[in-house]
């Protein structure tokens, strides 16, 4: 009998186990990544209950890469066009939250005698909410189209950003030890210049690769293609110094952007959910019932930490952003949990060796307990907002109201704040590329040049002629290029003057950062003189063709940044109008609607639900403010201003009128004969009479009569004793008539 390897034997037991756990969750409409971390539970080492894993070492290496595949397809979801369009007052909720939390954890874990390491992880194991549990309780209650829950989005979306971050950062302290501000800055500037480089290249790139090869790929080699992208990035990632769970994301973030970005989407799915399973049943396997007996006062208060914390620290952060009370408290009760992040938090501070066992099994338990309040804390929240308007007096209520009105107004005119942020990114962009040259230069060309035993003087030449070369288009755009509708905002808005100011300091922030650079390959007063040098060459001389050429490498960078063709991300589904509960959101009209085809004067949509339907996209064609002639057809996006409580109607009326389907609805269809006998109740009436099409949901096709056919019968065919007919319909049915 052949031997089977013992990591076969693991993963049969696993996912079997797994299988079953996870159908009996959904049974219980319990989030499936509970079922998973009970699934582990009960094959792993801590219990006996079932046969144990063998190799839990072969099944760690799989949960590692199921953390990649996890990460990667997250990074499919997230997309940098995604994240730009998540609001300001997402953002600032976010970050001020995940802050809040990191310092309730840390203050938390030394008040229970933790070590500082320990303190930390658990700050970041506190501050990720999960985004599995969040999306599965906003649909299962129906909250899905309410305005609160595209801030709650919008929250998770920097939330999983964050996270990302936190794993860097906390892998560096973890290293090094060393709490210091300049060691912690050193990391986070060494983290935006590589994910600014791997943004720009991967842009420059990707879309144009996989644009020009699209005719070449089918599902398998886009499938090859995507995942070894995905793994090229994680080693390169990891001999940088990050962690492999990062270089995924970036993959998936840049791939998400090019025109296979939704095939590479659904190709990965079932990679990403069969090993982010084992990653899961892993988490569980570590869940120890004698460390979680021993501090299940520890689990409750760190629990109530989160569910309180959270509440308040969204809560106030979304009210500080300029969000009414009322969908603030809604946003804080929703994000009241922690989730998946925060096992990968866990998994990465004891793969480092840095933190105490016991973290795991506890933070896993906290997870269980806040996944299971979530429903409760999101249904009561209504109920919550409803207290605090009685109890808080009318002067801060109405002070509340005031600033968001004064907050939305300031949201509305975003042409200034957008034509600044452009021109400030456009000015980072192009010092990162700069610098990003240098260093490639200096730090891979010229030892490659020496080892092929290159004299250091002409390999130093080499280098530095070809890095000048290289950079100048970005040097030049760096100092003196310009958008034209920022300058156009500043002579309109009285501000020509200090288009000066900006000017110079662009041209000094240039000059310095190419003397600095060239100062590395020659002596001081050498690297004076070939800046000086450059000066007049990229600023006099070849100012014009430099442009030029910045300008195509530009072009090619936005074309595939912002083709429509290659990628239809997921539209933002919340925007608020004032801060009462009026927002857009987007419904999807099902095929079979009964309304379809209808002119929405006929509905009278407005008048039954008090919405106004404000966009319709039907494919690529948008149909702008809609008027009283136009219908509803299959598939259309539906884009609906209204309240919450309209929005709630009116999504009664896209989905709850549709046909009741009949039992016999997946009946077998299929082409039966029927013969007309003397007892027949058809016989001597015509096709129309009989009543045949409504009794067998079908047609008659054929007769067949005295040796000859009839091919597709009139209905007014009179039937007579003896034929046979053909009839396409429900099998049942059709042999019911016999």
């Amino acid at each position: 009998m052949q031997h089977l390897p013992a990591m076969i034997h693991d993963l049969a037991l696993i996912l079997g186990t797994a299988g079953l756990v996870t159908l009996l969750f959904k049974r219980l409409n319990q989030p499936i990544v509970l079922g998973y971390l009970v699934a582990g539970f009960l094959v792993g080492p801590k219990t006996s209950i079932f046969p144990t894993v063998i190799g839990v070492a072969s099944i760690n290496l799989w949960a590692e890469i199921g953390v990649i595949f996890l990460l990667f397809a997250l990074g499919l979801e997230f997309s940098f066009k995604k994240l730009l369009r998540v609001g300001g007052s997402a953002s600032f909720t976010a970050l001020f939250e995940v802050s809040l939390m990191i310092l309730f954890g840390y203050t938390t874990g030394q008040i229970l005698g933790w070590s500082t390491m320990d303190s930390l992880f658990l700050g970041g194991i506190l501050s990720i909410s999960s985004t599995s549990i969040i999306i599965r309780t906003v649909e299962e209650l129906g909250f899905k189209n309410m305005k609160f829950v595209g801030m709650v989005f919008g929250v998770l979306v920097i939330e999983d950003l964050v996270a990302v971050l936190l794993m860097v950062l906390l892998t560096t302290v973890a290293l090094t030890r060393d709490f210091s501000g300049g060691e912690m800055l050193g990391a986070v500037l060494k983290l935006a210049f590589f994910l600014s480089i791997w943004f720009v290249a991967g842009i420059f790139l990707l879309p144009s690769f996989l644009k020009r090869t699209q005719k070449l790929l089918s599902e398998e080699t886009v499938l090859v293609v995507a995942v070894g992208l995905c793994l090229m990035m994680v080693v390169f990632a990891s001999n940088v110094g990050f962690s492999s769970a990062l270089g995924a994301f970036i993959t998936g973030s840049i791939l998400a952007e090019t025109i296979e970005g939704e095939r590479i989407h659904h190709l990965i799915a079932p990679i990403k959910n069969l090993f982010s399973a084992v990653f899961f049943i892993s988490v569980g396997m570590l869940i120890d019932p004698v460390i979680i007996s021993t501090y299940w006062k520890e689990v409750l208060l760190l629990s109530a930490v989160v569910v309180v914390g959270k509440t308040l620290s969204v809560t106030l952060g979304s009210v500080l952003s300029g969000q009414t009370l009322k969908s603030s408290v809604q946003s804080g009760m929703s994000l009241a949990q922690i989730g998946e992040f925060s096992f990968i938090i866990a998994t990465l501070g004891l793969s480092l060796k840095v933190i105490s066992e016991k973290i795991y099994p506890i933070a896993v338990a906290v997870s269980v307990m806040t996944a299971f309040t979530t429903p409760y804390m999101a249904r009561s929240a209504e109920k919550v907002y409803g207290w605090l308007e009685k109890v808080l007096p009318p002067k801060v209520i109405q002070s509340l109201d005031s600033y968001s009105v004064i907050s939305f107004s300031m949201a509305a005119n975003r042409e200034w704040r957008d034509q600044v942020r452009a021109y400030i990114l456009k000015v980072l962009l192009n010092a990162v590329v700069v610098v990003a040259v240098f260093l490639t230069m200096a730090r891979v060309f010229l030892p490659f040049l020496l080892e092929r035993q290159i004299a250091e003087g002409p390999a130093k030449f080499i280098t530095l002629s070809a890095t000048l070369i290289l950079s100048a288009p970005f040097l030049w755009a760096l100092a003196f290029g310009r958008t034209k509708q920022f300058e156009a905002l500043m002579v309109g808005q009285g501000k020509g003057s200090h288009n000066y100011v900006f000017l110079v300091s662009r041209i000094m922030l240039a000059v310095g950062l190419l003397g600095a650079m060239v100062a590395q390959f020659v002596p001081l007063m050498w690297a004076i003189a070939i800046t000086l040098w450059m000066v007049v060459v990229v600023g006099y001389v070849l100012s014009q063709k430099l442009q030029d050429i910045y300008l195509w490498f530009e072009r090619r960078f936005l074309t595939n940044l912002n083709d429509e063709v290659q990628k239809n991300h997921a539209r933002k589904n919340d925007r608020a109008l004032a801060p009462w509960d009026a927002h857009i959101t987007e419904f999807q009209i099902p095929p079979e609607a009964p309304y379809v085809g209808v002119p929405l004067h006929q509905l009278s949509i407005r008048e039954k639900y008090g919405v106004t339907i404000a966009l319709i996209e039907r494919g690529r064609r948008r149909v702008t403010a809609p008027g009283r002639t136009e219908c509803l057809m299959p598939h259309d996006h539906v884009f609906v201003i209204g309240t919450d409580a309209q929005l709630i109607q009116f999504k009664g009326f896209v989905e709850a009128e549709l046909p009741v389907q009949s039992a016999d609805a997946e009946a077998e269809y299929s082409l039966e004969q029927y013969l007309l006998t003397e007892k027949s109740p058809f016989l001597n009436k015509t096709i129309r009479e009989c009543g045949l099409r409504e009794m067998t949901h079908g047609l008659v096709v054929g007769i067949e009569r005295e040796g000859g056919r009839i091919l597709n019968p009139d209905s007014s065919e009179t039937l007579c004793r003896g034929d046979i007919l053909w009839i396409v319909g429900d099998r049942d049915k059709i042999l019911e008539l016999n």
